[in-house]
């Protein structure tokens, strides 16, 4: 029986684990928001028409139409929350990823603001600013306390920026009011945290608290189920002083059927089922007759666990499988495990198993009551047929495996049969990783060379290697062979091998000017130990600087596991070497990031850079901003066009890379497009 560690409910990495705490938490941003943002609209309007400033009049008004834009914004993803979202099972991290950017652009604009207009601010003004700005920062200290992270990034940028400035600004002689404001950032750190945790602590325990219920009842009923079942061999052993020998042998009997029998659903088990199976392909091979293996697959039966608890999921497991016993004989419907479904169906053509697979579905589709909720389910279903599929049991069960797998990308409700073109996908990627083992080895792997121009003079300022494989005369793509190798264990031989290949041919470029090189690092080798190692050997044995080398890592590293990921790039910058972070704006809170990582660039991702909507405009602009403040350079990728080049400089990016200036070139191909080019 599983036990619940209900104390582990209130660690915050447990906390993260559970998506209605965190949905809980979100709630409560959202609750409190509409309140906030009609006094940042109200204040701010207060700040920018209250005060005449004639020299930068036009200024506030500009900062004022921004950030009631951005006020504006949010109260329309704050009624959607509570018009569509509120009370459902929505998805946290959009939801909150929206919020969070919110309330981020809110603080950025109330920092800028007061920094930009500093200069020119009466006494009055700048008090009334500050009075402001210390108001609205207690007020996240518990509007934005379920965010720990919101509340010191909120409280930061209002208070931090503006109390420096004062600090060191010693013509006017306003330090003290410097340090009052720090003093003051301080204390509502501390009691935004404190409201944080008992925010954090009083979801957890409402889960908790439900969590207990559903164990009590799950408990009561196995014990009702084990105190029935030992009745019933009280009463089957007053039996046996009668007839021992009958007895034993009947319990014999009995033992060996339940040891076959799944106890849920009354079906026969895995092992129950492949002996029967087995059997029957041995009687099939005798008497020259067909049938077909079905693969069933529950669509939708997790979301019932986890929504509606696991009482609700066997009794909907129960059910599903009485409804598929009504279109197979007795004996051959299995239960394979979890929510799969294994069936048979004798003396069946392609066409005779597509359609009782269709009955199967059409039988599964029909709603489900259980414990007053009404379930409903969908079914994917693969088909294997005996003997043209396969002639023993695991293979008919596997290919009609497959084939589910196979459909169930297409959707849910799919039905597909076993065929040779799904075979032949398989055989292939068999035989790619038997090539991929020795591609190394086969010297089938290249690399190319994409070049990074300075978005101000258009020039060369380095080159990203990528990794090429050309395979018995064909070019393998990287999306087919390096999840390939992930999934293999190879990445971190194939990246060395990368590293190495392309600091030997960056030392050997005959150009007077210093070329960067940059190299993508996969999150598998970054976590690996060798990795320090491996560079520590290339600065050793080649002539490239470490200034010189970038290492490209996907955003998405620092979600998985950010002390570790943390601890890895500061190694790595210890070394001098320069790291730049890739896809940036298509993970999980992208400024954020910024704060707990020292990086040296930024690549935008070429999804902000096709789009040129304002919305997009916005982001990418806030982007090079922050980057700037944190000293990083932003590489706009994807650039196609000389409008997009215009387009890219004035919203700020410092470098370009895309097919406009060149595509990917082995090495020396990329030194005579260097020389005739640059």
């Amino acid at each position: 029986m599983a036990k619940t560690n209900i104390t582990a409910l209130f660690n915050k990495k447990q906390i993260a684990k559970y998506p209605q705490i965190q949905r809980d938490l979100v709630d409560m941003l959202h609750g409190n928001a509409i309140a906030g943002i009609l006094v940042t609209i109200l204040v701010f309007t207060g700040l920018t028409f209250g005060f005449e400033t004639p020299l930068v009049q036009d200024l506030k008004q500009t900062f004022w139409v921004i950030l009631v834009t951005i006020a504006l914004a949010r109260l329309v993803d704050t009624a959607y929350w509570f018009i569509r979202l509120k009370g459902t099972e929505y998805a946290v991290a959009p939801t909150k990823l929206r919020f969070s950017i919110g309330v981020t652009l809110t603080a950025i604009m109330w920092s800028v603001y007061s920094i930009a207009l500093y200069e020119n601010m009466t006494p009055t003004e700048l008090a009334a600013t500050m009075i402001i700005l210390s108001a609205m920062a207690s007020g996240s200290a518990t509007v934005l306390a379920p965010s720990r992270l919101l509340v010191a990034i909120y409280s930061t940028l209002l208070l931090i920026p503006l109390s420096i400035v004062i600090l060191f600004d010693h013509q006017h002689g306003f330090s003290v009011l410097g340090i009052l404001g720090i003093v003051f950032w301080g204390a509502l750190l501390s009691s935004g945290f404190r409201y944080n945790a008992f925010f954090e602590n009083t979801v957890a325990l409402k889960q908790s608290n439900a969590h207990l219920l559903t164990q009590m009842s799950q408990e009561r009923t196995e014990i009702a189920e084990i105190n029935a079942k030992l009745v019933d061999s009280n009463s089957k052993l007053d039996h046996a002083n009668s007839n021992l020998e009958a007895e034993v042998e009947k319990r014999t009997r009995d033992i060996l059927r339940l040891s076959n029998m799944d106890p849920l659903t009354n079906l026969l088990n895995r092992s129950g089922f492949l002996k029967h199976l087995n059997a029957l392909i041995d009687t099939s091979n005798k008497l020259e007759k067909n049938f077909a293996v079905l693969f069933i697959d529950l669509d939708g039966f997790k979301q019932v666990n986890d929504s509606l608890g696991h009482e609700v999921g066997d009794i909907v497991l129960a059910s599903i499988a009485q409804r598929l016993e009504r279109y197979c004989e007795d004996g051959h419907l299995g239960r394979w495990g979890g929510d799969e479904f294994v069936a048979i169906i004798p003396y069946a053509t392609k066409d005779t198993a597509v359609a009782v697979a269709n009955a199967m579905r059409n039988g599964v589709t029909v709603p489900i009551s259980a414990n007053d909720n009404q379930v409903n389910l969908d079914a994917t279903i693969g088909i294997a047929l005996f003997p043209s599929h396969g002639n023993d049991a695991l293979t008919l069960i596997q290919h009609a495996d497959l084939t589910m797998y196979d459909k169930k990308r297409e959707g849910s409700g799919a039905i597909g049969v076993f065929n040779e073109v799904l075979h032949a996908q398989i055989r292939l990627e068999q035989k790619r990783r038997e090539q991929l083992r020795c591609a190394i080895e086969n010297n089938e792997l290249s690399v190319n060379y994409l070049p990074i121009v300075d978005a101000r003079t258009l020039k060369v300022a380095s080159v990203e290697a990528l990794l090429r494989w050309q395979c018995d005369g064909e070019f393998i793509s990287p999306a087919e062979f390096i999840p390939l190798a992930e999934r293999m264990g190879l990445m971190n031989d194939i990246g060395r091998w990368v590293l190495h290949r392309a600091c030997i041919d960056a030392s050997q470029w005959p150009f007077e000017e210093k070329i960067n090189l940059s190299v993508n690092v996969s999150v598998i080798q970054l976590m690996d130990d060798s990795l320090i190692r491996t560079l520590d050997n290339i600065l050793d044995t080649t002539s490239i600087l470490p200034e010189q080398l970038y290492l490209e890592i996907t955003e998405s590293v620092f979600t998985r596991n950010d002390k570790d990921a943390i601890k890895r790039v500061n190694d790595i910058k210890a070394r001098g070497i320069q790291v730049s972070i890739d896809d940036f704006g298509t993970g999980y809170s992208s400024l954020s990031r910024l704060q707990s990582m020292d990086c040296d660039c930024i690549k935008i991702d070429r999804s902000f850079v096709k789009s040129s909507d304002e919305g997009n405009d916005t982001i990418l602009r806030a982007t090079a901003l922050i980057a700037n403040e944190f000293g990083c350079k932003t590489i706009a990728e994807g650039v196609e066009t000389e409008t997009q080049i215009e387009r890219l400089r004035d919203l700020g990016a410092d470098y370009f890379q895309g097919f406009y200036f060149a595509r990917p070139m082995n090495k020396n191909d990329f030194i005579n497009w260097y020389n005739k080019n640059n």
